[in-house]
């Protein structure tokens, strides 16, 4: 599995996935020293991927490292944007849906059949929900490093009382296994887990490494709002092509993963901005 030490990935990459890693998982490592420009981009990026609070405890443990230069101006900003952290439990989406009518009929059904079963497992199905945001948010924005880091510290925490021979069976329901798998290796290949902490995963993906690295370039790059559609004058409907090409092709950088959930992700979204066309 390729180390985030890579020569692939620069200098404000690299401090971010160390920040990151020390504020939600206690890791230890040392920051380099950067440009106060170089901190600014790596303060979009925690933005873009919505890990402040993350972030804001990594730069905590970080307090004595000589490579932590942050700018006055930069430190006044993040303790305005200081929040407190929501506790793991209020971070398990309570409800998720899928965009395939079909899967998401299985995904409800199954939900209410283990609520209702004799051995009700709660953990097990608090990670499949993690599992299916983490897959509808990748396939519509990229990487959401947010939830990635929150199913890691689900794993971490309550991972022995995950039924791991149950989950199975679901994500095969519901085409998800690879999907799950890719998550998985996020959290060995950029936060350093062991393959026997996820068991769910059964093979190494250097995949997992190029999407996260291109997704926080992404979105890095995103504005914070952007239309997709508007309605001429004329009544003509104008697109705005660069968006519906840039999100049709971080759709398909999952195709190989979700065919159909991904596919039908897009549709839906397509038809969901058609709907929001400007009078």
């Amino acid at each position: 599995m390729k180390s985030i030490e890579s020569s692939e990935m620069d200098i404000i990459q690299r401090n971010f996935f160390r920040i990151l890693s020390s504020g939600a998982f206690a890791t230890q490592s040392n920051l380099e020293p950067m440009s106060a420009f170089k901190w600014r981009r790596l303060i979009q990026m925690v933005e873009a991927q919505q890990v402040m609070p993350v972030f804001i405890n990594g730069i905590a443990r970080h307090s004595l490292d000589e490579g932590l230069n942050l700018p006055e101006s930069i430190i006044a900003d993040i303790k305005a944007k200081n929040e407190e952290r929501k506790t793991l439990s209020a971070r398990i989406p309570k409800t998720v849906r899928l965009s395939n009518t079909l899967l998401n009929r299985r995904l409800k059904n199954l939900i209410y059949n283990e609520l209702h079963s004799i051995d009700t497992s709660v953990e097990t199905l608090d990670l499949l929900k993690l599992i299916v945001s983490n897959s509808e948010t990748m396939f519509t924005r990229g990487m959401n490093l947010g939830g990635i880091i929150t199913m890691g510290e689900y794993l971490r925490t309550r991972g022995n009382k995950v039924d791991f021979v149950k989950l199975e069976p679901w994500l095969r329901t519901l085409q998800l296994q690879a999907m799950a798998e890719l998550q998985g290796n996020v959290l060995i290949s950029v936060f350093g887990f062991e393959e026997d902490e996820i068991p769910f995963v059964t093979k190494s993906d250097p995949n997992a490494y190029r999407l996260t690295l291109r997704s926080i370039s992404d979105l890095a790059k995103d504005t914070a709002h952007e239309w997709h559609f508007k309605q001429t004058s004329t009544g003509f409907v104008q697109n705005n092509g660069a968006v519906l090409r840039r999100n049709l092709s971080r759709s398909l950088r999952y195709v190989g993963y979700a065919p159909i959930e991904t596919t039908s992700n897009f549709l839906s979204n397509f038809v969901r901005s058609l709907s929001e066309i400007e009078e």
